[in-house]
């Protein structure tokens, strides 16, 4: 088959699918869940790439290492979530009891032969934010709005599950033109940055010669939808819960009996921000939120911390992250109380190769005659553990791109009336697609 008439085929059969990847995205949409509980959600990705021909279908603990998982929920919140999904309408009853104990997250793999292997990664939780109810507000407008009270999906996972599933079934149905090994990788727990270490610690991206991932995007000035392609880059971090622990006593009888762990969570707060900036790299710190205290006359026995800190080099985030770890701990010690870390997720810096970038670009342009945007580089917002894979691939010589599928977008990522354009999605499973021929044709 000739290289066009293969383009003008995907073309055709991504804009075939159109209504049956809007009503995908929506049904996600209308059932959020949030990291390591994307029970339901698991289950529908692995009964679809099954039903639409991949020849293996990881579930379970085959697809995330138990002991690489980071900020998995707790065992009473895992068992309640399951209880929830099973009784949800669309659960698939086959493959949701491999998801208990938060093992969420599916792999398709489509073998087509000797050539190379490439991943493709689609991240499907949801993020913790209460839904706008106006009518203005398009999912509740149309009757998809979240059914889950108080969990969202406001970063546009809903659309990158759909664009993963559409992108299986085109390249499951042209098999016969491609040469290589092709992953679906449908991540769990990106939000906090906790799933993409314990799929690439279980050794999915070992044998991955070229992975691409993507994220919807773009404000209300995106009058087209289009493919941005730029350095993809994106901040190193490292985010930690912290306890401290004292000894509470009688605030006016016997204050020197007292440890006071709200002091030593104060004196850490006040010094993390106050960390002198680093010559390896732009760098960010932030405490989101403290709770601490039972009551005005008690000297306060334990105090909880929420922060991370971030670098644009994973030298720069290194620093922070040491910096900030000293800190705690002698913040504690001055005020004679204790404290714990607990590691809640982490991600490298990412960086495009230049050469697959192109190649996307070129393939989007000529072949797909998709518009696309050249984005800016240097200018990262915020931190991706796709890193983890585009480091694990880049480590053994391999290449990696993380692009934006762009549209008009309402609302900023992570707000409450956060919804982009559903042209968006046919677009996204024509880039996937469109690359895949190209690297394996």
């Amino acid at each position: 088959m000739e290289r066009r008439e293969i383009y003008t085929k995907i073309t055709g059969k991504a804009e075939t699918m159109k209504q049956e990847l809007v009503k995908i995205r929506r049904d996600f949409h209308r059932y959020p869940e949030l990291g390591w509980m994307e029970m339901r959600t698991s289950s529908i990705i692995a009964s679809y790439l099954k039903r639409v021909g991949c020849d293996e279908v990881l579930v379970g603990r085959d697809v995330c290492l138990d002991e690489a998982r980071m900020g998995v929920p707790s065992e009473e919140e895992l068992d309640q979530h399951y209880a929830e999904a099973a009784a949800w309408e669309g659960t698939e009853p086959e493959y949701l009891p491999e998801t208990k104990g938060g093992f969420t997250g599916v792999i398709g793999i489509l073998h087509c032969g000797k050539g190379p292997t490439v991943a493709f990664r689609f991240d499907i939780d949801a993020l913790p934010v209460l839904e706008c109810g106006e009518e203005s507000h398009y999912p509740e407008k149309e009757g998809f709005a979240s059914c889950n009270t108080g969990v969202m999906h406001a970063c546009g996972h809903d659309g990158h599950t759909t664009v993963g599933l559409g992108t299986a079934k085109i390249l499951c149905e042209l098999r016969e033109q491609l040469h290589g090994t092709v992953k679906f990788i449908f991540q769990p727990a990106e939000e906090g940055v906790r799933g993409a270490k314990s799929i690439v610690e279980h050794g999915h991206l070992d044998d991955v010669d070229y992975v691409l991932g993507a994220h919807m995007g773009g404000g209300p000035e995106q009058k087209e939808a289009a493919i941005g392609i730029g350095g993809g880059e994106s901040l190193a971090t490292v985010k930690y819960d912290v306890e401290f622990y004292g000894k509470g006593s009688h605030a006016a009888a016997s204050p020197e009996e007292g440890k006071n762990a709200m002091l030593a969570m104060a004196t850490a707060v006040l010094n993390l921000h106050a960390i002198p900036r680093s010559g390896k790299g732009d760098t960010r710190v932030n405490v989101g939120k403290v709770v601490a205290g039972t009551g005005r006359n008690i000297i306060c026995e334990h105090a909880h911390m929420e922060m991370e800190v971030r670098g644009m080099t994973t030298e720069a985030n290194t620093y922070m992250k040491e910096y900030a770890e000293r800190i705690i701990r002698s913040a504690a010690e001055m005020h004679d109380c204790t404290c714990e870390m607990k590691l809640m997720g982490a991600a490298m810096n990412g960086i495009n190769d230049d050469a697959l970038a192109d190649r996307l670009a070129k393939v989007c342009e000529e072949d797909l005659h998709l518009p696309v945007v050249r984005l800016k580089k240097g200018g990262a917002g915020g931190s991706e553990d796709y890193s983890y894979m585009s480091e694990r691939v880049q480590s053994h010589g391999g290449q990696s791109c993380y692009f934006m599928n762009l549209s008009c977008c309402t609302g900023t990522l992570h707000n409450e009336r956060f919804n982009f354009r559903e042209e968006a999605l046919v677009n996204g499973v024509k880039a996937f697609c469109g690359i895949a021929v190209d690297l394996l044709q």
